[in-house]
This record gives C-alpha cells, structure tokens and sequence, in this order.
C-alpha cells in the first residue's frame, strides 16, 4: 500500500470515529435532557390500617416434662409399657424385683406386733402398779419405732412399682427388663402435651415497645403482658401455621440475657390433637393491626449513612431533606413513627433531580392512595 493511500485510510477512520464520538455525546445529552424533564411526582403520606407480623424463632416445651427415676435398687422385672405410648396417672411403667424389700417389710411387721404386745402386757403392769411409768413410756416408745420402721419398709416396697405421675406421653425407655437399676437412674420420661409452652426471646427495643401498648399491663401479675386483639401463630418445620392460636396473655422471665441483650418470652398454646411434641422448634408469629398509621412508599425514601430520608415540598415549592423513623418495614411501605405528617407533601418519585433547598419546578401529585396502589419496588 502506498503512502497516500495509508494516509487516506487513516483520516477516513478518524473521521468516522469523531462523528460516532459527536453522536454518542449528543445521545448522552438527549438523554439527561430527558430525564431532566421527566416530571417529578409528589404525594402525601398516608392515613390507613397496616396488618404487620413479627417473627420470632421458638422452642417448644410440654406444660409438664419430668424425668422418672428409680427410688430403690433392685433388678428390673417387667416394663408394661410401650415407647410413645399415652399414659394416664397411676398408671404402672416399671417394676423392681419386690422379693428382698417384701421380706424387709414382713420382718419389720413381725417386730411392730412384738412391741404392741409388750406394750399391752406393760400397760397392764403399770395400772396394778407393778411397774413404774416410766417403763411404760419407754414400751411405748419401742412401739413407735417398730412403727416408723414398717412404714418406711412398706414405702420402699412400694418403690418397687413405679407409676405415671400424670396423664402423659411416655418417651424412650433408657433401661430394658433384667438390668440392675441403681437410686436415682433415670428409666425414661413422661410429658404432658396438653398445653404446650412455646419460648423466644424478644429484643429489648421490642419488649418496651410491647410494655408500652395500652392495657398490656397487670398491676397484681406483672410478669404478664396482655397483647390485646394480637393473634399469636405458630409457623412449623414444613411451613404449615399449626390450627391452634395462643392466649393473648405471654408470660415474661425477670432478667433479661446480658450477652444477646434479649429477654425471653412464653406463649401458651393448646394442643389437643397432641401434634405437638418437646423439644420441637418453629417460628412463633405476632399478627397485630396498626390502626391509622402513617404509610408511605419506600421508593419515596433514600437512605444516607444507615439513616432514612424523605424530600418535603413546602408550600413555595422548596425542597427540604429530611430524616424520618421508621416504626415497621413491609413490602414496599413504612410506616413511620416520627417525622412527618399527614398533611405535608414529599417527593414519591425523581428524588435524584431534587436538591435540598432548591426550588422544585415541574411537579405532579398523586394522592396517597394512587401511590400506594401499585408498588413493585423499593426504596431507592
């Protein structure tokens, strides 16, 4: 290739370069021209009931859950029952080996009817005057003794049987028939399904906040809290929302967690299909309506440094930046605590063409139940 014809070539693509370069620029232009005068839309908070669900992770627990231990040693004779199997009070779930604590027992018997006819032949001697009454005193301690002494024979012996506490659920059984059980080993446990316990621990900031609503407060049981028209949920493992609902009345501990910062709370659930078992874990859910909260859109907000901000339009038309406190996030809105009014008027959508202190041109508003009709997205 020529010389003329490499020089041609090159100030051919230069050429073309520059003006591709001119009509990106100008693009550009056209484009923030555009978004510049998209118009901003305005709105005003608004005024509405607000359903609002606080989740809370929970552990389940039976009303009544107790270890059986064995009272006495001896061999494990027989186990009537089954693992699992519903129990009514009374009811015969291990048996000792009786023979020794029998014997233990017909002797002490033996002893306690010696003594009463010692102490017969002495009261008779000491009436005629034969003996002193002092002789007669100590006969009838010897009588007493032998007394304690089979009642404490006949209570071992009937350690032997142990029974249900309670009507109840009998768990595994830690032991077979033929082991030697020593005092105090734990054969199985029994657990009383009825009512179920249902714990989570709550964050401080919402433990004032629940102290605060009105008529949450006993003055004769201050460990109760009363969370009136709440409906308290269960949500278990499979997601399923179990049929039964609390009590409005949780129960609260005394000391909050130094190391979390919670306190734990206790919800009491009725469980009449025994579906729920100890030891189950869910998620505890407290559906509450927010009458008349102020609700506006996330996307009218923006956030700086971790904190929320709205634009207010004054009555000139100026913008004025300003922090607002959110109370509750849901989908697409918050409700807010503190901040602002339902009278004042903020920038719903363009926030990114308005300037705090600037006089805002161009506006269109939108009433707040328009705004809040169709959102898909959140805060900027």
């Amino acid at each position: 290739m020529t010389s003329r014809l490499r020089w041609l070539v090159t100030l051919t693509l230069v050429s073309t370069g520059l003006s591709s370069g001119v009509a990106c620029s100008e693009g550009h232009a056209e484009a923030g021209h555009e978004e510049a005068d998209h118009p901003i839309v305005l709105t005003s908070p608004a005024v509405m009931d607000v359903p609002t669900s606080r989740h809370f992770v929970c552990q389940i627990h039976s009303q009544r859950h107790i270890e059986v231990r064995a009272l006495d040693e001896g061999y494990l004779q027989e186990i009537p029952v089954q693992e699992g199997q519903a129990v009514r009070q009374g009811q015969l779930l291990f048996k000792l080996l009786p023979i020794v604590y029998r014997a233990r027992l017909d002797g002490d018997r033996a002893e306690l009817h010696l003594a009463e006819i010692n102490l017969r032949n002495t009261r008779q001697l000491a009436e005629q005057g034969v003996i002193s009454m002092q002789e007669l005193a100590l006969a009838r301690a010897e009588r007493d003794r032998a007394k304690a002494k089979v009642d404490l024979a006949a209570a071992e012996y009937g350690f032997t049987n142990i029974v249900a506490p309670f009507d109840g659920i009998m768990d595994r059984q830690l032991v077979q028939e033929g082991s030697l059980i020593e005092e105090g080993d734990i054969l199985t446990t029994v657990s009383n399904n009825s009512v179920m316990w249902v714990y989570f621990n709550v964050p401080e900031a919402d433990y004032l906040r629940f102290k605060m609503l009105p008529g949450a407060n006993d003055p004769e049981e201050p460990q109760k809290l009363v969370l009136e028209g709440a409906e308290i949920q269960i949500r278990l493992a499979n997601g399923q929302i179990f049929d039964q609902v609390a009590n409005e009345t949780l129960t609260i501990e005394s000391d909050f967690d130094s190391a979390t910062g919670n306190i734990k709370f206790r919800a009491d659930f009725p469980n009449p299909d025994r579906l729920l078992r100890h030891g189950q874990t869910g998620t505890l859910l407290i559906n509450e309506t927010l009458r008349d909260a102020l609700v506006i859109p996330q996307r009218a907000t923006f956030e700086v440094l971790d904190r929320q901000y709205v634009y207010v339009i004054d009555e000139e038309g100026v913008a004025h930046q300003r922090e607002i406190t959110i109370s509750h996030e849901l989908e697409d809105i918050y409700v807010i605590e503190d901040g602002l009014s339902a009278a004042e008027r903020i920038v719903f959508e363009g926030a990114r063409q308005v300037r705090d202190g600037e006089h805002v041109e161009g506006t269109e508003f939108v009433s707040p139940e328009e705004a809040l009709s169709d959102l898909k997205h959140h805060a900027e």
